[in-house]
């Protein structure tokens, strides 16, 4: 018996395109376990997270430590600058480093290695990569980041207890201080993300990085007395640490305000990556 073969589709009727199973549709979902997975088996990943959480709260006990041991012999001057709030957090200034070049090698890795066209083969569409990524690292930034401050900040103040010069969370301003160091740390760590896919280059972005957090404050010094209200306070480390102040100085923004105006520079730099990721090739 003979078996006539189907006829082959005419032009005027296409064939009807196969669809993918249910287990191989690229999902949100599926985007973010995949970058999750990427995420916390690379070995920068917990090596970061764990310096973070330690610089934080080791330098904030031992900052706390020391000021507490020279209290009695501190200068009068001294002690009226004395804020027992910075004094505790202050090892964010170590941390946001880590955070943001983390938040860079997030992406910038996967450029180095190659990598970043098997995933942009699994999701062609490369949006949803971008996004998990940038979820996935927010997250992670901010729970870091906010139990390393409260840490640091609890046992620094069991330190100066000892002097009686200790304060609470109930005090004005603290809370939203301690609180709001893991805020702004996320932040930081969604800069270095946008940075990552806007350079693409480890070295450049993290230089970039560093240029805006540190380089530009101390560049700002160096201007006129009559542009410097105009320019210190609106830029991005000074702006978003204005949250972290529990006094702010007048000269500088408010500490939501600074805040928002951080957010601000973040979002600008996302939408620009959003728009070279879909432009340029990988």
């Amino acid at each position: 018996m003979t078996t006539t073969p189907a006829p082959a589709a005419t032009g005027g009727t296409p064939a009807p395109r196969a669809s993918l199973p249910d287990d191989l549709k690229v999902t949100p979902v599926r985007v973010l376990r995949s970058e999750w997975l990427k995420f916390r088996t690379v070995r920068s990943s917990p090596v970061a997270v764990a310096v973070t959480v330690v610089g934080m709260i080791a330098l904030g006990w031992v900052f706390s430590a020391a000021d507490a041991s020279r209290w009695p012999v501190m200068r009068p001057q001294a002690k009226l600058r004395f804020d027992p709030t910075d004094v505790s957090i202050r090892g964010y200034v170590l941390a946001q480093l880590v955070i943001g070049v983390l938040g860079v090698l997030v992406v910038s890795g996967e450029y180095g290695t190659g990598m970043i066209r098997a995933t942009f083969s699994a999701v062609p569409t490369r949006t949803p990569v971008l996004w998990a990524k940038l979820v996935i690292f927010a997250v992670v930034s901010f729970v870091v980041g906010t139990v390393s401050s409260f840490a640091a900040f609890l046992g620094g103040q069991a330190f100066l207890s000892s002097q009686h010069i200790e304060t609470t969370l109930s005090a004005p301003g603290v809370f939203r201080a301690v609180f709001g160091v893991g805020l702004y740390l996320t932040v930081v760590g969604m800069l270095g993300v946008a940075l990552g896919w806007l350079i693409r280059h480890t070295a450049g972005a993290i230089a970039t990085l560093f240029g805006l957090l540190l380089v530009l404050p101390g560049i700002a010094e160096a201007l006129p007395d009559s542009w410097a209200p105009h320019v210190v306070p609106y830029l991005p480390s000074n702006a978003g640490q204005a949250l972290i102040t529990v006094h702010p100085d007048a000269a500088m923004l408010a500490p939501w305000t600074g805040f928002a105006v951080f957010c601000a520079y973040v979002a600008v730099a996302l939408v620009a990556a959003f728009v070279l990721l879909e432009r340029r090739d990988a």
